[in-house]
């Protein structure tokens, strides 16, 4: 059995996100979808003193409308990288892991990415090299295809002769829609994903599924 994942390509993701990629002999980044405002695709969650800040990339307004993902250009002129990177560094100077993640971080923040989806993808890479994931990595936008939605699932596993599709929880309802996956002989599951627990910094409380980062600073 051959496991494919598919899911668009977010910003600083939660651990579930990697347990994905790491349950797949191939996962795709559907970066050719409809970047959605406001979305994970440009924002996530890092702890603080109060609790939790969320930090978004402002994206270009000509970007944000009805356009790819990988189309999606950073809007540099607010910004948003210098100080996102600043609020990760005020954030996580006491945790445990600072002096090896904070410059591994910094080289990935300082290389001037002008896409969304170009920043988001080496944030994900990282995760999976911390994380000793090693995992096939697929941008759906090289696959030449064209079928939506999750006709478009069905044409993605065809494509890379994947027989079994794991899919996030959340995606339940428009996946069974219709028997498409028995239809075409691939096998569907469900990603069944227990957030793990740590000590983040000094806090006597835990917040679960903030970014990856957040445990990358703390294990």
């Amino acid at each position: 059995m051959s496991t494919c994942v598919i899911m668009q390509p977010t910003y600083l993701p939660w651990l579930g996100y990697f347990d994905l990629i790491n349950s797949a002999d191939v996962f795709v980044f559907l970066d050719h979808a409809q970047y959605s405002k406001q979305s994970w695709h440009q924002r996530n969650k890092i702890r603080d003193k109060n609790g939790e800040q969320m930090l978004t990339i402002a994206v270009t307004k000509e970007s944000s409308k009805e356009k790819p993902i990988n189309n999606v250009l950073i809007d540099l002129n607010k910004k948003p990288l210098v100080k996102h990177f600043k609020s990760i560094q005020a954030n996580y100077a006491k945790s445990k892991n600072y002096t090896e993640v904070y410059p591994e971080l910094e080289k990935i923040y300082s290389k001037k990415h002008t896409k969304l989806v170009d920043l988001n993808i080496d944030l994900i890479k990282y995760g999976c090299q911390k994380m000793e994931i090693k995992t096939e990595l697929v941008l759906s936008s090289s696959l030449n295809l064209h079928q939506p939605k999750v006709e478009g699932i069905i044409e993605i596993c065809k494509h890379l002769e994947c027989d079994h599709y794991l899919s996030p929880v959340g995606s339940k309802s428009y996946i069974e829609e219709n028997d498409i996956f028995c239809k075409n002989n691939i096998g569907l599951s469900y990603q069944n994903y227990e957030h793990i627990s740590y000590q983040q910094i000094n806090y006597p409380d835990f917040i679960s599924h903030l970014s990856f980062i957040d445990y990358l600073f703390n294990k």
